[in-house]
């Protein structure tokens, strides 16, 4: 959703940063990987570090985005790495939400966290498989842009609970708004 309001509104004002950076826009996507799996770590042990490490991490997201439009360096080897790689931050992030709150002794957190995890792939899996069959499905409220705003917002700000919570609904809720487009369109 907010990637779909706000489009590549960040190309202009960081392409001058993004034309002097001297790496590939895929070292800069491996980079944010990185980052993103020290959040991971952080987390069950330190929520504000986790949550700073995710915003960083998503920056780096961005900005490889950013690189590769107004570099021209654009390919599909590195859309394609950095949708992997997006899989694996999100998961590697739910794990260590959820062992967060195993340390926490939360049961439904660890269930909520698990849940979110399931969702979250699935909304990308929902669209993939849309748009293997040639329909375009960036429909829905919960996109990977929201999920890192609301992760850092719960780690940062200790609700971790209740943003957990909200994301596994809004998650799945996602999902199925992606099945009833894809529904309707193949009617």
């Amino acid at each position: 959703m907010i990637s779909a309001q706000l489009g590549h509104f960040l190309d202009r004002p960081l392409s001058i940063i993004a034309k002097r950076i001297p790496i590939s826009p895929n070292t800069v996507t491996i980079i944010g990987f990185l980052i993103t799996g020290i959040a991971a770590v952080s987390i069950p042990f330190d929520l504000l570090l986790g949550g700073l490490l995710i915003i960083l991490g998503g920056l780096f997201d961005a900005l490889d985005g950013v690189m590769a439009r107004v570099t021209n360096r654009s390919t599909k080897f590195g859309a394609f790495l950095d949708s992997t790689l997006d899989r694996y931050s999100d998961s590697f992030i739910f794990m260590a939400i959820a062992w967060y709150f195993f340390r926490e002794g939360n049961n439904a957190g660890i269930l909520f966290s698990l849940g979110s995890l399931v969702g979250a792939l699935l909304i990308s899996y929902a669209r993939a498989r849309a748009e293997g069959l040639g329909i375009e499905c960036s429909v829905g409220l919960m996109e990977r842009p929201e999920r890192v705003v609301l992760l850092s917002i719960g780690c940062i700000t200790g609700w971790l609970f209740p943003v957990i919570v909200a994301l596994f609904f809004f998650s799945h809720f996602t999902v199925i708004q992606r099945m009833v487009h894809v529904y309707r369109e193949t009617r």
